[in-house]
């Protein structure tokens, strides 16, 4: 008896000195996250496979995108901020960067931004309908609720930033005199229910809206490119995103550029080791796949755990060519 409990013991230390050798490789980090859907459910995607495939000790804190980079830019806490919507922090970012204390290592979604809109069943049955500049002609598609002799585009809430650009590319396109009128949905909820309703019915419907979402997984919108270039960031930056008084005179524009990256820590940097870097130089989500699965979320009223351990069993052939095949196998067998 006294043999066997030594070689349990020996065995026992054996099996601890190995796991304490794999938690040692990666350590203990922090991962933001971020209060939107895509973003929890990257942060428990990072989580499950940094804890299952590279034995990290991982913690998830709240985090929102300016408290977020605040906190990683000046106390290098929390390690991980998987989606950072990096334009309205670009400039302090940039110079955080030069100086080393973070480091953008991917972005981390395909397919993501801003912008117009169509549903699928009108581009099937107006396949005309190539640019945002073939829409603009034919406002008889798209009649507005309150107007049915105009065309309807759907605007942002009153109060969201976007309601601002919306308004000021329709003053540079020169839609009224098209022959369109803007609609105010009045709340998220009654932008979203604008377009389940067009969808349910197969009615036309054209408006702003953005990836990655639930609702465009849902009802698989369709980003129209607008046909002619950006115009610049003096014309974004100080005139199409101001009130309509500081921007008297908008030039017609495409939208600009959403940059999304992951960012982290330089002292996870340094700590992580080459596994988990290359990881999170890998980790790419498909638009498509993503917003399907926002789409199971927002259905089933699933947290960013539930989402993430749906997402892995069903999308293996994405998420193992972001791990070594070794990691691969611990994640499968962890599920």
């Amino acid at each position: 008896m006294k043999n066997i409990l030594i070689a349990s013991a020996v065995a026992v230390g054996t099996i601890l000195g190995i796991s304490g050798q794999a938690s040692a490789s990666c350590g203990a980090l922090s991962i933001a996250e971020m209060n939107w859907a895509s973003a929890q459910l990257l942060a428990n995607v990072d989580k499950i496979i940094l804890s299952k495939g590279y034995g990290c000790e991982v913690s998830i804190v709240p985090g929102d995108t300016m408290p977020t980079f605040t906190s990683m830019n000046e106390k290098g806490v929390p390690d991980v901020a998987g989606e950072m919507w990096i334009n309205a922090v670009a400039i302090p970012l940039e110079k955080a960067k030069s100086e080393g204390r973070l480091h953008t290592v991917s972005d981390p979604i395909t397919g993501l931004g801003e912008g117009w809109w169509l549903l699928p069943h009108t581009l099937e049955k107006h396949p005309e309908l190539k640019t945002v500049q073939d829409i603009l002609k034919r406002p008889d598609l798209f009649p507005h609720p309150e107007d049915p002799t105009k065309g309807g585009f759907h605007t942002c809430p009153s109060g969201w930033g976007c309601q601002l650009a919306n308004a000021n590319l329709f003053r540079a396109f020169e839609m009224e005199k098209k022959g369109w009128r803007l609609v105010d949905p009045g709340s998220a909820a009654g932008l979203d229910a604008s377009i389940a309703k067009a969808s349910d019915r197969k009615q036309n419907w054209f408006g702003y809206y953005w990836s990655p979402t639930s609702i465009v997984g849902k009802y698989s919108l369709n980003m129209m490119d607008f046909g002619i270039p950006f115009a610049g960031k003096d014309n974004w930056d100080n005139c199409i995103v101001k009130p309509e008084q500081e921007c008297a005179d908008p030039k017609p524009s495409s939208w600009t550029k959403s940059e999304v990256n992951t960012v982290i820590s330089d002292d996870f940097k340094k700590r992580a080791g080459s596994a988990v870097s290359d990881y999170f130089g890998k980790r790419i989500f498909p638009g498509p796949i993503m917003n399907a699965t926002l789409s199971y979320m927002a259905d089933q009223q699933a947290t960013g755990e539930d989402a993430a351990i749906e997402f892995l069993l069903k999308h293996e052939n994405i998420w193992k060519n972001w791990v070594s095949a070794d990691a691969a196998k611990k994640i499968k067998a962890g599920l």
